[in-house]
């Protein structure tokens, strides 16, 4: 449960128009959606589909880092690691599991296997989509666990794209319909509340020192 006078202490550090535009954008967020990597060799990628999350609306998105990538190359993210909740996993396995647990349902993405075309997928219910990584798509570890495929239609010789275009492509058509729909996609009062208590932390330069002054004036 956030603390609601330690929230309102931070605001306090904030401009008005900040606020605002927390409110504003977060009016926009959902975790209806949520976004998986699997294993992705070019961090500049990971990094790409993060700002991807965060220009769409997409609240989560959950990097597996069973073998490669331990950073976010930030010139590409743009600030996207700033509001974009990022949830690491050491496996495949760890991060379906956890997933499940949320309630989503797992969307494995590739052009094989009876995949729905994008247009045609049901965005009712709630879903984390994988993406795989450049060379080799997704593995059988998650394609043996999906419960269900989407693909990209495409009408040229090439039958795959660069995943961080990928991505972009899939976020921005179903984020784009749920915005449309009656599906009660928004974030939870609660959730709100938890984005508003760690976005004015992120604004904030000097935050520990601002921590350290709130709680020893309420000793």
């Amino acid at each position: 449960m956030t603390d609601l006078d330690y929230l309102n202490y931070l605001e306090g550090f904030l401009t008005d128009s900040r606020k605002e535009r927390f409110a504003k954008i977060l009016a926009n967020r959902t975790n209806h959606f949520t976004i998986a990597m699997e294993d992705v060799y070019q961090l500049h990628n990971t990094s790409a589909v993060m700002r991807s999350c965060e220009v769409f609306g997409i609240q989560g998105l959950n990097v597996v880092e069973e073998k490669f990538g331990k950073r976010i190359d930030t010139e590409i993210a743009m600030g996207a690691q700033k509001w974009v909740d990022v949830n690491r996993f050491g496996s495949n396995q760890d991060c379906i599991d956890a997933l499940k647990a949320k309630g989503y349902q797992i969307i494995a993405t590739t052009p094989h296997n009876d995949s729905c075309m994008l247009s045609d997928f049901d965005i009712s219910k709630p879903s984390a989509i994988f993406f795989g990584t450049e060379k080799e798509g997704l593995s059988q570890d998650v394609i043996g666990q999906a419960d269900g495929f989407i693909k990209i239609p495409m009408v040229g010789f090439t039958e795959s794209l660069n995943i961080s275009v990928s991505a972009a492509i899939i976020i921005q058509d179903i984020t784009t319909r749920l915005r449309q729909s009656n599906i009660n996609w928004k974030l939870s009062e609660a959730e709100i509340l938890e984005k508003r208590l760690a976005w004015a932390r992120n604004s904030i330069k000097d935050i520990k020192r601002i921590e350290e002054r709130y709680y020893s004036e309420k000793q």
